[in-house]
């Protein structure tokens, strides 16, 4: 029998759109009540093995992996528009835990691009979504953040499956610019503002690296790197930047 915590309108869903939990499969809501409950209420430093030089830190809300990982593919890859909510929840942990030092100064988010032609084929661009989502519930918590999609992928980039650290690295070297337009509209509303690079998944570092590197490159200093998960095997570490012991994250 349904349970009370919207049992009956997870099985209305489930007879209407054939729907079920990415987390649990149980029939209904993509995400339902008791998975939802289970997703991290923080986030951790997510520093990747081996680190590319001069990243800032990055920060993910949960490993990649289980439910976190259904939601990220989920949306990314099949259009589950449902689970956008619970992602920029998600992030917005990382951002507030990557900013806790810069209480009250503005943050403009800014989302790692697709290929235009990855948006193309999948008929929506995720992150840009959920970091606008993310920008949102941290102006509704008091926060002053903005989401803004500064950079674009120059042509040329390769799928990031099956390449190793270093062929990301090489990849992405140089991929990332910023339109001129886009930069002079942001410093004339936010000229302190302070920019979080935002991802899905942070695995070697290396787009994170390049888009930090475009951004630094015409003037907007970069103060860390917010992601809604990291892969996952960690080895405890201390790095010197924080002096907080952490988690750093191997591929």
């Amino acid at each position: 029998m349904p349970g009370t915590d919207g049992g009956l309108l997870d099985a209305a869903a489930d007879l209407l759109l054939g729907g079920s939990c990415v987390g649990c499969a149980r029939p209904g809501r993509l995400l339902c009540t008791a998975c939802a409950a289970l997703l991290p209420e923080d986030a951790q430093l997510a520093w990747p093995t081996p680190t590319p030089a001069g990243l800032v830190t990055p920060w993910a809300a949960a490993p990649y992996a289980g439910t976190v990982r259904a939601l990220v593919l989920g949306h990314k890859e099949h259009r589950m528009l449902g689970l956008r909510p619970a992602l920029a929840r998600l992030l917005a942990q990382s951002v507030v835990a990557a900013t806790a030092d810069l209480v009250g100064r503005p943050l403009v988010l800014v989302p790692v691009p697709s290929r235009p032609a990855t948006v193309r084929a999948r008929g929506h661009d995720p992150m840009r979504a959920v970091t606008a989502r993310a920008a949102r519930l941290l102006r509704a918590s008091g926060h002053a953040a903005l989401a803004r999609p500064l950079l674009r992928q120059r042509p040329g980039v390769l799928d990031q499956s099956g390449l190793d650290a270093g062929q990301r690295a090489a990849n992405l070297a140089g991929s990332m610019h910023c339109p001129s337009p886009a930069l002079g509209r942001l410093a004339r509303r936010v000229p302190d503002a302070r920019v979080v690079v935002c991802d899905d998944v942070l695995t070697t570092g290396a787009t994170a690296r390049e888009a930090q590197r475009a951004l630094e490159a015409v003037g907007f200093p970069v103060v860390a790197v917010a992601a809604v998960a990291a892969t996952r095997r960690r080895v405890p570490v201390r790095p010197a930047s924080t002096g907080r012991t952490t988690d750093r994250v191997t591929d």
